[in-house]
């Protein structure tokens, strides 16, 4: 029995370690290399058959340059705090907008919530970046929506959408709202509508009963959609590359120059290694909050 609980906690470390932690090490150890004009860019590498002291020369080698680089040169830090507004305005935004559209189908008809979740996850069936691309000929100046807009004759002339950060809060809304969606929606499918009769009955009114009990009660699925939204959306690149401008910065879009462009893997390591150790506290908060969720319903 031990060997069964054993084999069977042992196959998610393995996929760990595999997956996350190796590549890790791997990204962590270029990143206190030194670039080089060579295949790979960086220097020193590991040959391990020139024996221990090849080994002893290369971790002499490594070094924290390329982490005191990021900490004086403003873009980077820049790109961190620029990449965190856009996040959280970004999820924000979603909260907003997901919030009533998951509260609509918790209360719709049983026999029109399935064509609704089938709504919500529709999109997942089309490629991201064919979505992503959709947005270039919605959002651009001879588009649909500014041609809407002119049409009803709310503009004059035709809005500068693509290329702003307006353009990028769309298309991170526009991609990630589902994962704020579905979340919160199955928290309000779950809740005990004579709770909020009972609130009625001892003198709340409806708005009184929807902030004191839907959304307290809610709370487990706004929690677990902000993270769901908030987490991708710091190290999106594909959206502000294709949606932004020159004047977006953000952190995913200054990695790509790097690793690519620039050809500086070891800043590129660097940033990497940083983003993902910033990464890990809302992926912490969010394994505590489903595990509290798990704890609850037992």
């Amino acid at each position: 029995m031990n060997i069964r609980r054993i084999a069977l906690i042992s196959v998610p470390y393995l996929w760990l370690l595999a997956l996350f932690m190796v590549p890790f090490l791997i990204v962590f150890k270029i990143s206190l290399s030194d670039i080089a004009l060579a295949i790979p860019p960086y220097t020193p590498t590991l040959d391990i058959s020139g024996g221990w002291t090849e080994v002893r020369s290369f971790f002499s080698q490594l070094d924290f340059e390329n982490f005191e680089f990021l900490a004086t040169d403003d873009l980077y830090w820049k790109s961190y705090l620029s990449s965190l507004k856009i996040a959280f305005i970004s999820t924000f935004i979603c909260l907003l907008v997901g919030f009533p559209i998951a509260y609509g189908m918790a209360n719709a008809p049983k026999e029109w919530q399935p064509t609704l979740m089938l709504l919500v996850i529709l999109p997942f069936w089309t490629s991201f970046l064919i979505r992503v691309y959709s947005l270039i000929g919605i959002l651009s100046q001879e588009g649909m929506l500014n041609q809407f807009l002119m049409w009803i004759g709310l503009i004059g002339e035709p809005l500068t959408i693509l290329n702003t950060n307006i353009a990028v809060y769309i298309g991170i809304v526009y991609t990630y709202c589902p994962f704020m969606i579905l979340p919160i929606y199955a928290t309000l499918i779950k809740l005990d509508g004579s709770l909020l009769e009972a609130a009625e009955d001892l003198g709340c009114s409806r708005t009184e009963a929807f902030w004191r009990i839907t959304v307290p009660l809610s709370k487990a699925g706004i929690i677990a959609g902000c993270f769901l939204v908030f987490i991708p959306a710091l190290g999106e690149f594909v959206i502000p590359s294709l949606l932004g401008g020159s004047d977006t910065l953000m952190i995913g879009k200054v990695l790509y120059e790097e690793f690519f462009a620039n050809r500086d893997w070891p800043v590129a390591g660097a940033v990497a290694v940083i983003l993902l150790l910033i990464l890990i506290v809302p992926i912490v908060l969010y394994q505590r909050n489903e595990q509290k969720i798990m704890e609850a319903e037992k």
